[in-house]
């Protein structure tokens, strides 16, 4: 990474711990004890803090296919996650790591992968801030669980379909970093209309230069109107653009492409069907265009999304689907996606949980040079021994097919070709979660 990367990938990260520092100091000036109360009532009623979750895991993993066929790997990994008590300045931090060892088999550049993300909020009656940043290192394309390793033992499914990432390409031996800072404000405009508008920073940086670096800049603005208590309607305008940097760019002429770039306009409805099941949809039209339209001539199509999501007692399901357009996941100068991915969680008894996950990558190139197709999937059944230990099991399996030729993929050695599955199990520890006061 540049020094002129690195330092920006660290400003952003200050601005977000200066806006948590004064969130925590506006929280213990706002919160005073009241005068002549019992001091032990009043430090219970003031109390700040949060709930800290943590677990450590150990996983053997064997590759079967693919170009790391007979692959067998050890890691020692963990995820943490911590959520303050605080109405008006709520801080989450969401973190998952580790490294594995390699065993046997071909090796690859790097077994070190770390995850994290963070998020500070000041909410007021009638607006609020927030900015977040989503930050990920890892040696192959991220698929199933938080910190998109396969095999470590990680939960996987859940409420919440997986999140799009900017790597719709399924590639190996790759190290990247994917680094994601964002801000938006709201403000209620009155009691059912409400303005949104935002923007963000982000990177796809290619450690060992066989990808294509690229910068995104991105910003919305969105009206939403609650109908009523279970439908609300929003329309917006969003923009995009994607910056080409330094990187392997194969394709004939593209050195002249710095940056293609999007606008569009969307409506979109959300209904809450029940206390658990809530669905969005979204669609409108997009605006295609860059800076060398010889190349990469203007076009007009359309963005479209949507949701379904339920949740259960014990677990939960999620289905989402998008289409619109991206910076070309690193190979390719801009491309159009088509994502499908669901998930799903259920705890059987109370000792047995079972997650799935999967999902379907399209990746077109805007050149019309081809496209890319990539799916993936993972099961994982995990026990309880006692009440802090567990033991788990899983199997992950991808497979990516291309009309694209060598000639217009950057980095196309190690991009996915074929199938590849991974079977893993291991033993993790999970201890109580720690109430934090301060």
């Amino acid at each position: 990474m540049s020094f002129r990367k690195a330092a920006r990938f660290k400003s952003n990260l200050t601005l977000l711990a200066m806006l948590w520092i004064a969130g925590a100091a506006l929280s213990a000036q706002s919160t005073p004890a009241a005068a002549g109360a019992d001091d032990s009532a009043g430090e219970d009623k003031q109390a700040v803090g949060g709930m800290l979750h943590y677990d450590l895991r150990f996983a053997q993993t064997s590759d079967f296919g693919g170009y790391q066929g007979g692959q067998q790997e050890s890691y020692l990994s963990g995820d943490a996650s911590f959520r303050d008590f605080s109405r008006h300045l709520p801080f989450s931090l969401q973190y998952s790591g580790g490294y594995g060892w390699l065993l046997s088999g071909p090796g690859q550049p790097g077994n070190l992968f770390q995850h994290l993300q963070l998020s500070q909020s000041v909410v007021n009656s009638a607006w609020n801030l927030t900015a977040s940043e989503n930050v990920d290192y890892t040696f192959e394309t991220p698929t199933t669980g938080f910190s998109g390793v396969p095999g470590t033992g990680e939960p996987i499914g859940g409420s919440a379909p997986t999140n799009s990432t900017d790597q719709t390409i399924l590639a190996t031996n790759t190290r990247s970093l994917d680094n994601q800072t964002a801000a938006s404000a709201s403000v209620r405009l009155d009691y059912a209309t409400t303005l949104n508008f935002g923007g963000s920073v982000g990177e796809l940086l290619y450690i060992d230069s066989n990808g294509q670096n690229t910068d995104t800049l991105a910003s919305e603005v969105r009206v939403s109107r609650r109908l009523d208590a279970r439908n609300s309607l929003s329309g917006g305008y969003g923009f995009s653009r994607f910056i080409y940097g330094q990187g392997p760019v194969s394709q004939p002429n593209t050195a002249q492409i710095s940056y293609s770039q999007a606008s569009s306009l969307q409506i979109s409805f959300k209904r809450q069907w029940t206390r658990k099941i809530s669905s969005t949809g979204a669609i409108g039209p997009q605006w295609i265009s860059s800076s060398n339209s010889a190349i990469q001539p203007s076009s007009t199509q359309f963005t479209a999304s949507a949701t379904v999501q339920e949740t259960f007692r014990n677990g939960g399901a999620g289905l989402a689907y998008n289409h619109g357009v991206s910076g070309g996941a690193g190979y390719l100068m801009g491309a159009e996606n088509d994502t499908i991915s669901g998930n799903y969680s259920r705890g059987i008894g109370r000792s047995l949980n079972v997650g799935v996950n999967g999902s379907y990558l399209r990746t077109a190139s805007l050149s019309g040079n081809g496209v890319v197709h990539g799916e993936y999937g993972g099961v994982q059944a995990t026990r309880g021994l006692g009440r802090y230990f567990s033991v788990f099991a899983n199997y992950t399996v991808m497979n990516q097919s291309s009309s694209l030729s060598t000639s217009n993929l950057s980095g196309a050695s190690n991009v996915l070709n074929t199938m590849s599955q991974v079977i893993g199990f291991g033993i993790g520890y999970t201890p109580r979660e720690l109430r934090i006061k301060w």
